[in-house]
């Protein structure tokens, strides 16, 4: 089935709204990847996403607050932190795009332990770090008990914003995530503002986190994309089993991808 065209602004969102969050201050690393390197690690009934001819690794830190849940009021404490992501990109056989999380690094034990336990995310409780210094975002993490999973990356953001850009619309135009959970592979969706881009450079980047989500060979190399965004407010609803058709799940012509 034909892809559904990427879109900078979000469809809206199919059901009621269970989780809202904020990411702020998050960098967009990017590599390119053969399509068939990746494949064995997407959820059955989805296969790689690509632009111009290639898929795509994500390595995205950023700071997450203000999680709020059914309508409540945002968690205190337990509902900020930092989180690191190693993500691939999907298209699954109804044509839907959206993102494969190998890894979710976060510093809170009991989000990790719940959103593992409800959502099948693979999150993983590490000793995390976020900060700014002058013009430059740096972001740590290692992984506990998993001293072979860690990154150090340092951003600078130039200024220079990104509008009507194919692939980063490709990378970070993304409003849903498939995963594999009790057997079955999900499907979830979100929506936010569109990103508030701008290029930035990779001043600094230690990682073998890539390495032990199953991708290994990128950090040695530069990334092939390197962004940023101050941040976005985002909205998810409840993950639905793909192959089942109720009014949760959104059901074409496809945006030329170079």
């Amino acid at each position: 089935m034909t892809a559904e065209p990427v879109q900078p602004a979000a469809p809206p969102l199919p059901g009621r709204p269970v989780i809202r969050q904020h990411w702020g201050d998050v960098a967009f690393l990017h590599w390119r990847v053969d399509p068939a390197e990746v494949a064995p690690l997407l959820p059955p009934g989805t296969r790689p996403d690509t632009f111009d001819g290639s898929s795509w690794v994500g390595l995205i830190p950023f700071r997450l607050s203000r999680s709020a849940f059914l309508g409540g009021p945002p968690v205190p404490v337990l509902g900020t932190f930092p989180e690191i992501n190693v993500r691939l990109y999907s298209v699954d056989d109804e044509g839907r795009r959206g993102v494969v999380f190998r890894t979710l690094e976060a510093s809170r034990l009991i989000p990790v332990l719940t959103a593992r336990v409800l959502f099948g995310l693979p999150y993983r409780w590490s000793r995390m770090s976020q900060g700014r210094r002058d013009d430059e975002f740096a972001y740590r993490s290692r992984g506990l008990g998993r001293p072979g999973a860690r990154t150090h990356v340092v951003v600078r953001p130039t200024g220079e914003r990104v509008t009507g850009d194919p692939l980063a619309e490709f990378l970070t135009a993304r409003w849903a995530y498939h995963q594999r959970h009790l057997g079955r592979t999900w499907y979830a969706r979100n929506v936010h503002e569109p990103w508030p881009l701008e290029r930035a450079e990779l001043v600094h980047l230690d990682d073998t986190l890539l390495e032990a989500s199953g991708v290994p060979g990128l950090a040695g190399r530069a990334p092939d994309s390197v962004l940023f965004s101050s941040g976005v407010d985002t909205v998810f609803s409840a993950p639905r089993p793909m192959g089942q058709r109720s009014r949760f799940v959104p059901g074409s012509s496809t945006r030329s991808q170079r």
